[in-house]
């Protein structure tokens, strides 16, 4: 968040999440106006305050906004990435999608003169074949103009294409059973045993399961203090705070784990409070690749080539919703900061519950 804004008797000045300063004022129209581009320091910011009311004294200011015509696509983008205050993985997401899809068509263009027809004739050649990339890259040019408008550089955001933004699930979720769980563990190497049940029992991401270390698991009371989450941007591993806020929290292991828990500790965890739980063979954060070196023969091996590891978290939540857990519960127990996803996750329990109704008359049946 950006902090608040100092004053300096003309304008203000406002320090910005990313460190950089951002300068406002107000125009002798009565309009407020943000400097177009941010400023390294503080002095630099004032420097332009005063340099803007130097012009309004002598009748030389002209509204900012005329300035879109000189401010070109490629010259705003850099600016309104440094700004963001971004997961180091988001910005090196954000950055692609600028540097290969976005500023090769946009980067000269004074952003001004953007119009929707030139954002129609983009999108339509735009990633083909590729939904889920054609939707950030337009959600990420639609962020950038929407923030060029509340600047007052442009009248308009031309970004107006229906569900552009957005991409339909082809992949259907078919969460595991507890049985068809039992016999993937099973046919899991021992020291990736634990987190594959915690990947679905506990429902943790594997950004937040590569990270756990020692400190984090409290096995008097079961509980897993998330707190952290490894993400690999370039090829190198950072941590960081969780996907959201909402990720940072605890998570109740379920009680028939705490052994098996308590087993890896002592068979397989690196040793010390900071050891992780699940490390690579060279003792560092494990990867994707050497994860699924055991994963995708184990999935083959149960009949569920379709299987991803991301749906082990779906299958948890799945299964905590099948207990009754309220949207609020389910949504504290996956670090979820909206409820949408976990909405999902009811539905698919509630889609289960003639399943399980004829299972229960089946446990009673079998009583007799």
């Amino acid at each position: 968040m950006a902090s608040k804004r100092k004053r300096s008797g003309f304008g203000s000045v406002r320090k910005l999440a990313s460190g950089r300063f951002q300068a406002r004022y107000t125009g002798p129209d009565g309009r407020t106006y943000n400097a177009p581009v941010t400023f390294d320091t503080i002095g630099d910011a004032e420097t332009y305050l005063a340099t803007v009311r130097a012009d309004i004294v002598r009748d030389a200011w002209r509204p900012p906004h005329k300035d879109s015509e000189q401010i070109t696509f490629g010259e705003y983008a850099i600016t309104w990435l440094a700004d963001r205050d971004l997961k180091p993985r988001t910005r090196a997401h954000y950055k692609a999608l600028l540097d290969r899809h976005i500023v090769p068509t946009f980067e000269q263009a004074a952003i001004g003169t953007i119009t929707p027809a030139s954002v129609r004739a983009w999108y339509a050649r735009l990633a083909e074949g590729k939904p889920t990339l054609r939707a950030h890259a337009y959600g990420l040019l639609r962020a950038i103009l929407a923030t060029a408008l509340t600047d007052e550089l442009i009248p308009a955001n031309p970004c107006h294409i229906r569900s552009a933004g957005t991409v339909k699930r082809k992949i259907k979720i078919k969460p595991l059973s507890v049985a068809d769980l039992e016999k993937l563990v099973t046919a899991m190497p021992a020291k990736y045993q634990v987190m594959t049940l915690l990947a679905a029992w506990c429902g943790l991401r594997f950004g937040e399961l590569t990270e756990l270390r020692r400190k984090d698991v409290d096995t008097k009371n079961g509980i897993l203090h998330i707190r952290r989450g490894v993400a690999w941007v370039s090829g190198k591993p950072v941590v960081g705070t969780p996907k959201s806020v909402a990720g940072i929290r605890d998570v109740a292991i379920p009680p028939h784990l705490l052994p098996v828990v308590k087993q890896h500790l002592s068979d397989h965890a690196a040793w010390g409070k900071d050891g992780l739980l699940f490390p690579a063979p060279t003792g560092t954060h494990l990867t994707t690749s050497t994860l699924y070196a055991s994963f995708y023969p184990a999935r083959k091996k149960i009949g569920r080539p379709d299987l991803r590891w991301h749906d082990l978290r779906h299958t948890g939540a799945v299964l905590a919703a099948s207990t009754g857990a309220t949207l609020a519960e389910l949504m504290a127990r996956l670090g979820h900061s909206t409820p949408g996803a976990a909405l999902r996750y009811q539905h698919a329990a509630q889609a289960r519950d003639v399943e399980i109704a004829k299972a229960l008359s089946k446990l009673a049946t079998e009583a007799r």
